[in-house]
């Protein structure tokens, strides 16, 4: 991980707020897409379609930064590697990211819409698990103690709401339905986790730098292609058609249903640029690590706007996941310890040499 002094106080800054767009994002488009389907909203297209199709307000983002900035990499490069990928290579890599996301999202859709947002919330924590074994084969990240720890937890938080059928049963959902938001939930963890590693190996390894410039290009593009392959799929289904009925059936209000959709898109844009921001300055697993701070958060208020039953299954599994979570961070933390000691160990072996050299 790139962890500066604690001197560098513009750096904490950047990672504190992108640490808040991506957890305010998160839960909040969380929260707006149980809403919808309260509310009587039933095209999994539609919903979707709103997670990356608010991608044209960033566009004008791109004007509050200075070219500098635009092209200053985040950590040293070696000249050899700053030459760009042909456009036909990044135009692939767009799409490819761009279906992962349509996918990702289709998968979510379908979780929200047969889970309780408090189940789907701690299932969606999983994702820390599946980033650790992607981040393992493909970013050299070791499985440390804490960290197998860690996986250990969570595994256990998702067996426990796997048995939990019967609870959820009571609030009307078959049990054929609650599986299958259940390994769409689980699935859409894996697919995101996979894309994060991914993100950060296109960067290293195909795109050859890590610009505020390149970081954004990836997300506009790639927004813009899951964007189209939901709206296709939103005519293929069929779904179009059911729209408008959908409107006026709506339980607040056709005003409420276009702003429950609008906020949906945006709250959606904000998250990933936290998640984009922080894979730019620190890592992908960091950036996973950090969207699990909405863990305790989303079932909490799960449970004050939409009534959501919390029982003891749940808790368990809140408070195992919550440990997982915990032990993440105290690998980072240790991590952050061991990479101040060796920049101290190599500046004073850098000033012992010097001194030789000049005697």
């Amino acid at each position: 991980m790139k962890l500066p002094r604690l001197g560098h106080y513009k750096w904490w800054l950047r990672v504190a707020a992108y640490s808040s767009f991506l957890v305010a994002g998160q839960t909040t488009a969380t929260l707006l897409g149980r809403l919808y389907y309260d509310q009587g909203g039933n095209s999994k297209w539609m919903e979707t379609f709103v997670q990356s199709a608010g991608f044209p307000i960033l566009l004008p983002l791109l004007f509050f930064f200075s070219p500098s900035l635009r092209s200053t990499p985040s950590t040293p490069l070696n000249t050899s590697s700053m030459k760009s990928p042909p456009l036909y290579t990044l135009a692939f890599l767009y799409l490819g990211f761009g279906l992962m996301l349509t996918l990702n999202n289709l998968m979510y859709s379908y979780g929200l819409l047969y889970l309780l947002v408090s189940t789907y919330a701690l299932l969606s924590a999983t994702q820390l698990a599946f980033n650790a074994l992607f981040s393992y084969f493909l970013n050299s990240q070791k499985i440390t103690p804490f960290i197998l720890n860690s996986l250990v937890l969570l595994t256990i938080s998702a067996s426990l709401l796997a048995v939990n059928t019967d609870s959820e049963n009571m609030i009307g959902v078959p049990k054929g339905k609650y599986v299958i938001g259940f390994l769409c939930t689980l699935d859409a963890s894996a697919t995101y986790s996979l894309d994060l590693s991914l993100l950060q190996l296109s960067f290293q390894r195909v795109i050859n730098k890590e610009t505020f410039s390149a970081v954004w290009d990836m997300q506009i593009y790639a927004s813009f292609f899951a964007t189209c392959c939901c709206s296709v799929g939103l005519v293929a289904s069929r779904e179009w058609k059911l729209l408008g009925k959908e409107m006026e059936n709506y339980g607040k209000g056709m005003v409420s249903y276009m702003m429950t959709l609008i906020w949906t898109a945006m709250t959606c844009q904000i998250s990933p640029i936290g998640m984009l921001g922080l894979i730019f300055e620190v890592s992908s697993l960091f950036s996973n690590v950090i969207s699990t701070l909405a863990l305790p958060v989303v079932p909490i208020l799960a449970v004050i706007l939409f009534h959501d039953k919390m029982d003891g299954v749940k808790v368990m599994a809140l408070l195992l996941a919550t440990w997982g979570f915990l032990s993440y961070m105290h690998q980072h933390s240790l991590d952050d310890s061991k990479s101040k000691v060796n920049k101290t160990s190599t500046k004073e072996a850098s000033g012992a040499g010097a001194v030789i050299d000049v005697c």
